[in-house]
C-alpha cells in the first residue's frame, strides 16, 4: 500500500500569525494561497489554514494521566524528527500544552508526544514511536 497525502482544512483567526506558526516556527513550506486562506505543507501532507473570525477549541479528554485538547492534529516522526522540531518550538518560544515527554512507557505503543497549540487555538500533537509497527497497536 502506498500511504496517500492527507487534506486538512482548519480554521484560524489571524493569516499573518498563521503563516508565521506553520511557517517560520514549523518550517512548512507555503503553497498556493488567497486573501482567506494558505495552503501550506505539512510534512508531505496538504494543510490548508482558512480565515474564521472567532475560531477557536472544542474540549479535552484524559489519556494517560494527562488532559488532552480535542480536536487536535498533527503528524508522527521519527525520534530524531522529533527532538529537532521540539528543539524548534521551544527556540521559538511557543507555549506548550504538553510538553515533550514519554508516554506508555514499556508498553505496546510506547511514544514520545508534545502538544501545543497555533495562534488561533489550534491544538496539534507531533509524536514519535519507539517502533513504528506500534503505530495501531492494541
Amino acid at each position: 500500500m502506498t500511504l496517500r497525502p492527507f487534506h486538512l482544512a482548519i480554521p484560524v483567526t489571524d493569516l499573518a500569525a498563521a503563516r508565521r506558526f506553520y511557517g517560520e516556527v514549523l518550517g512548512c513550506p507555503e503553497g498556493r494561497s488567497s486573501d482567506h486562506w494558505v495552503d501550506f505543507d505539512f510534512q508531505g501532507h496538504q494543510l490548508v489554514v482558512h480565515y474564521v473570525e472567532g475560531a477557536g477549541d472544542a474540549g479535552s479528554n484524559p489519556v494517560d494521566g494527562h488532559d488532552i485538547p480535542v480536536p487536535h492534529f498533527g503528524i508522527v516522526l521519527t525520534m530524531a524528527g522529533f527532538d529537532a522540531l521540539a528543539g524548534r518550538i521551544a527556540a521559538a518560544g511557543v507555549a506548550f500544552v504538553h510538553p515533550p515527554m514519554l508516554r506508555f512507557a514499556g508498553l505496546p505503543g510506547e511514544q514520545k508526544t508534545m502538544f501545543l497549540r497555533d495562534p488561533s487555538g489550534n491544538a496539534l500533537e507531533f509524536k514519535a514511536f519507539a517502533d513504528d509497527a506500534m503505530l495501531f497497536a492494541v
